[in-house]
């Protein structure tokens, strides 16, 4: 078999850190997972990313992508956070993979927010392969912020993933793009003026819903969000419910874009959907 990974290295924190970790995210999370550094090819580039996985690797674990907002290498996952991240979805009991895109925090390319580098989400799937403990039968995916909509379009174009969570997602890309000047343009130079509306048309899952598959979908957005509207996902269920796709609405009370203060509540609403559609 051809490998997909032509990197891979664990991360090792120091002791601070490690007690840093522990606090922010949990003894099991430090304690139970392995959280690796990976070098992954997509579309023939060279791009960075993470895998996790618990540290009993006595059975197969659900597979879950996880992607990360921001743009460029604004919103770029360190290894500190990581560790801390993708160490607490595998302490739950999956195989966790995710993608720096490329163009980003050392990955080759250019990041295009929303198109190609939607295939570096995509070609984390055979990644499993390579994972001997990992279920690769089953998938769930979860995206915040800008990882959201890659998420929507990840699942317009690979309908296997048996449920999603949306956190602070953009669905509506060209209305977050008239509230937030930086993006814009961003975008413009990325695109070009004369077609600008269309590609942040094409990039907005409101205007796709009724391509994306029929499984349930887990919006959470914190109520007082002021980087992303909570209106962008309240619309989002309104035509979820149009198109009959099983979903739950969440709106944390006083939550802020990152949902600081609502982490215990979040990340409950988060493990007990994947323990309901991705375990047996």
């Amino acid at each position: 078999m051809t490998s997909n990974i032509i990197e891979r290295h664990e991360i090792k924190l120091s002791e601070t850190h490690s007690k840093m970790i522990i606090s922010g995210w949990g003894k099991e999370a430090y304690e139970n997972s392995v959280v690796e550094r990976i070098t992954y090819l997509s579309d023939g580039l060279k791009i960075k990313g993470y895998i996790a996985y618990p540290k009993d690797q006595s059975k197969k674990y659900p597979c879950l992508i996880w992607c990360r907002g921001g743009a460029g290498n604004k919103g770029a996952i360190d290894t500190f956070t990581a560790r801390g991240i993708y160490g607490q979805l595998a302490s739950w009991g999956y195989s966790v993979f995710a993608s720096q895109y490329r163009g980003n925090a050392g990955s080759e390319g250019n990041d295009e927010v929303g198109s190609n580098d939607v295939n570096d989400i995509l070609n984390l799937v055979p990644l499993a392969d390579e994972l001997p403990q990992a279920n690769k039968y089953i998938w769930g995916i979860e995206g915040w912020s800008r990882g959201g909509m890659m998420t929507f379009l990840a699942l317009r174009s690979n309908q296997n993933f048996k449920c999603a969570v949306l956190v602070g997602a953009i669905s509506n890309v060209r209305e977050y793009a008239n509230t937030n000047t930086n993006l814009k343009t961003y975008y413009k130079n990325l695109i070009g003026k004369e077609k600008l509306e269309m590609e942040l048309n094409k990039r907005s899952a409101i205007n796709f819903v009724k391509e994306l598959p029929k499984i349930p979908y887990l919006l959470i957005h914190g109520a007082e969000d002021g980087t992303v509207s909570p209106m962008q996902s309240i619309k989002l269920a309104y035509k979820f419910n149009e198109y009959d796709i099983p979903h739950k609405l969440v709106l944390p009370q006083n939550g802020d874009h990152f949902l600081r203060k609502n982490r215990k509540e979040v990340d409950e609403l988060r493990k007990d959907w994947y323990e309901k559609y991705l375990k047996p």
